[in-house]
């Protein structure tokens, strides 16, 4: 069965490298412990046999058991009990005086006459008739140059042996019970550190989209847990505004699809009726050809921007004459601006061309000409400037209205929005039309960003490349 919890897997992932550690310093610890234990003896029994050798190489080969004692004191700090010392001739032959051994005689091994007939001295381990091997030093003594004596120390690897064994066994009893209490102090603070995540889910239990309020609980220790939620909680700031711009759409977009169906509705209702002149029926189709339009528009638009989001906004680059096809949409603006008495020019200097798509490019236009003419208030301007800029083409839309706070000029391309100002004066739309601009624009691969005051006016300014991307 899969371990689910985070914070069991946590702790086992935290004893399992406790205990990893702990055999890999475990066994680090006995090697050295072993090598010490093994290099002290050699360096003990070649002190005892140094000073056997010296006395040998003066002459005095009576080594009595109590000098031995007392040598082995000195260099082992003790006296074994199965211990070696003695004093053979070049030939191997024991020395007939008093024994310094309390094991029984261990023969020379060829290699330890073999070196020590160059001089050399030869550490070994032997087996024994006991339970216990022996280590042994085979050391020549030399005089004059000539090998004169053998003297040949060692004693029993019993204690070595023992005092590594209880190590291990040490080490054996004390690793369980580190790993108890490892383990459970990992599950302590894995449970600890893992209690902001709890709050988390609670309180993320609690938020729907009808209780976005809610947010996250933070500690302050802007540890990783305090940055999750911090960006949880941006996160639902985001999607708060984002279901607060829908409802408004609903409402905007319900508007705006009522009104031209009212109409419709009305207008039908009256001209069945009672019979009509063939005028009065066309004038009621084309009242109807109007609302379906306006209708039309709004749905085309959402289409666009759905296409947009989803990346397969379908784009025909083809060679655009942005002069051309900007002066053919001011002169379809230039009725609605009549009316409103608003001052339309447009200017561009030279001829401007792109690789573009000429049909959302006029959508483009379109959007930004009739966005100025919106909120320009009667008697005032729009002016379109075009000229060639660096591997592109800049387009400015400049206008005398309403303008924008510096708070609405950075929700102005949120998809939806709608300003203050702009309810206030019952402007039709629903907020669309500069979030289809953006995207059309992105799509060239270009850039927009806008210069506003308010009560003075905006500039909409456009940049898009020769080749897009």
């Amino acid at each position: 069965m899969p371990i689910r919890s985070i914070g069991a897997k946590l702790t086992l992932w935290y004893t399992s490298l406790l205990t990893l550690t702990f055999l890999l310093l475990g066994g680090m610890a006995y090697g050295l412990l072993a090598y010490s234990l093994a290099r002290d003896m050699d360096a003990a029994l070649t002190g005892v046999a140094d000073v056997m050798a010296q006395k040998a190489r003066m002459g005095s080969h009576d080594q009595r058991p109590s000098e031995i004692d007392e040598l082995f004191r000195r260099f082992f700090g003790f006296s074994p009990l199965d211990r070696q010392a003695d004093i053979y001739d070049p030939r191997g032959r024991r020395d007939p005086g008093p024994d310094g051994s309390n094991l029984p005689e261990i023969p020379l091994s060829p290699l330890a006459q073999k070196n020590a007939a160059q001089g050399l001295p030869t550490f070994e381990t032997l087996p024994s008739t006991g339970r216990y091997p022996v280590r042994v030093l085979t050391r020549p003594v030399i005089k004059a140059g000539t090998v004169t004596n053998l003297v040949r120390v060692g004693m029993s690897l019993e204690n070595m042996l023992k005092t590594r064994r209880r190590f291990l066994l040490i080490m054996a009893a004390m690793l369980p019970l580190g790993l108890l209490l490892a383990g459970g102090g990992g599950w302590l603070l894995a449970h600890r550190a893992l209690r902001p995540v709890d709050r988390m889910t609670r309180t993320a239990r609690q938020i729907s989209a009808r209780e976005l309020d809610q947010r996250l609980q933070e500690t302050g220790n802007d540890d990783e847990l305090d940055r999750l939620a911090k960006t949880l909680n941006s996160m639902l700031d985001r999607l708060n505004a984002t279901i607060d711009q829908m409802r408004q759409f609903s409402a905007d977009a319900s508007h705006e699809l009522q009104t031209p169906l009212t109409i419709l509705k009305g207008e039908m209702e009256v001209a069945l009726r009672s019979p009509r002149s063939p005028a009065e029926y066309q004038h009621v189709l084309q009242s109807g050809l109007e609302e379906i339009d306006r209708i039309n528009r709004l749905v085309e638009g959402l289409l666009l921007l759905a296409r947009a989001d989803a990346g397969v906004l379908r784009m025909d680059f083809q060679p655009v004459a942005l002069n051309d096809l900007l002066q053919e949409v001011c002169e379809q603006m230039r009725t609605i601006a009549d009316d409103r008495a608003i001052d339309l020019q447009s200017d561009s200097p030279a001829p401007v061309f792109i690789d573009g798509d000429r049909e959302h490019l006029r959508r483009l236009l379109l959007n930004l000409i009739d966005n100025a003419i919106k909120y320009t208030p009667s008697g005032g301007s729009v002016k379109i400037t075009l000229h060639p800029d660096k591997d592109g083409a800049s387009l400015a839309v400049s206008d005398t209205g309403i303008g924008l706070s510096a708070a609405e000029q950075k929700q102005i391309f949120n998809r939806f929005h709608r300003s203050t100002e702009t309810r206030a004066r019952d402007v039709k739309g629903v907020g669309l039309g500069l979030d289809i601009v953006h995207s059309i624009v992105a799509a060239h691969g270009g850039r927009i960003h806008v210069e506003s005051t308010p009560g003075q006016g905006s500039t909409f300014t456009v940049y898009l490349p020769t080749r897009p991307a």
